[in-house]
């Protein structure tokens, strides 16, 4: 199933700090966005080291989860890019190296939004 599969969205953005932990992402915030942007309900941002630990995580996510039946709506940018968006409907990954992660602020833009779970 495309997005969700049988996790709600909040099992769901678990699910990823679980795999991304597995990667050894790190700084992983996870936004709780309902009250604040229509379009998700959580932001889960993390930072990997290299482009080659952006694409280790990503890949580890989006062959996880499609193993369980979830599939990404999209995925934008590429490991070499320094930032990677996987977009799983409720749930939006956001994988920066730490220049990228520094540049766009993404917990400074969404600083209304409450912390869900903080792993430095």
């Amino acid at each position: 199933m495309e997005g969700g599969g049988t996790l709600d969205s909040l099992e769901l953005a678990h699910r990823i700090v679980d795999l991304i932990m597995d990667k050894k992402a790190y700084d992983i915030v996870v936004l709780d966005l309902r009250k604040l942007f229509p379009l998700a309900d959580y932001f889960v941002i993390c930072t990997g080291d290299s482009e080659k630990q952006v694409e280790a995580i990503a890949s580890e996510v989006r062959e996880k989860l499609e193993a369980e039946g979830i599939e990404p709506l999209g995925v934008e940018g590429t490991p070499d890019s320094g930032w990677v968006l996987m977009d799983y409907r409720d749930v939006i990954l956001h994988i920066f190296m730490p220049a990228q992660r520094d540049y766009y602020e993404l917990e400074k833009l969404w600083r209304k939004a409450p912390v869900v779970v903080r792993i430095r």
